[in-house]
């Protein structure tokens, strides 16, 4: 079911393309005001005049993830303006090379940990404090299968999101005593620009789009999810537990 947002504050990252973008928009279209955050101030302005023209409402933060220092600027700003946030969705990332764990770039593995572990680290330091004023803060970490399957070739990728799990599940057994909720999601095989980087070859028409993988996520937001530390598997929309190997 779509949840009410009303009033509810969200930051959404990577929220100019993809998922990030579908997301943010159906958000905003249940009510809740969206701080967008994106590279491109381009991307960012096309979101907001869609958001506008359906009724919403949207705050536009152009912001590279690599300037942490901007990330808790971002933190700042909120507190000083809202004094709380409702609900995180940490969906910025880059795929990073498709190669060999020892033909990786030692720059090319750096920026993939830069963007997709230690901007969501910043992130989530910055609006835990946030997040806490809420009287459901709602965190959603975007992750993927590769965390677990861990494919030949796609050796930085895999480890990034691995990394984010780790970090939610920590933070949402830190949390488990409050009214916040932090689960990470796999959206699976999404008709996106990244998607397309990792499989060239693939008939992108066989896959589902950003927005119903996006309708998918969504509902994580809402006040009357009670589970946390887990993972939500978007194509099946089922939660998984984490399970310890033998």
């Amino acid at each position: 079911m779509k949840p009410d947002l009303s009033g509810r504050l969200a930051l959404v990252t990577g929220a100019s393309r993809g998922i990030g973008r579908e997301i943010a928009l159906q958000m905003a279209a249940l009510g809740a005001h969206v701080i967008a955050v994106a590279r491109t101030a381009g991307g960012l302005e096309e979101l907001d005049d869609e958001i506008r023209a359906g009724g919403g409402e949207a705050t536009l933060v152009p912001l590279d993830l690599r300037d942490f220092d901007g990330i808790d600027r971002l933190g700042g700003a909120i507190h000083e303006r809202w004094g709380k946030l409702d609900i995180l969705v940490a969906n910025a990332a880059i795929l990073g090379p498709i190669s060999p764990i020892g033909h990786i770039k030692a720059k090319d593995f750096e920026q993939v940990m830069a963007i997709n572990v230690t901007a969501t680290w910043r992130l989530m330091r910055t609006t835990d404090p946030l997040l806490r004023e809420s009287d459901a803060g709602r965190v959603i970490v975007m992750s993927s299968g590769a965390a677990h399957s861990c494919k030949p070739f796609w050796g930085a990728y895999s480890a990034s999101k691995a990394t984010v799990e780790a970090l939610a599940r920590t933070w949402a057994a830190e949390a488990q005593n409050t009214p916040l909720r932090i689960n990470s999601v796999n959206p699976g095989a999404t008709r996106t620009k990244m998607r397309a980087q990792a499989m060239p070859g693939e008939d992108p028409e066989t896959l589902p789009t950003a927005a119903e993988i996006a309708s998918k996520i969504v509902p994580l937001a809402g006040s009357g999810i009670t589970e946390t530390g887990k993972f939500w598997d978007a194509p099946t929309e089922k939660w998984l537990d984490y399970i310890r190997p033998a």
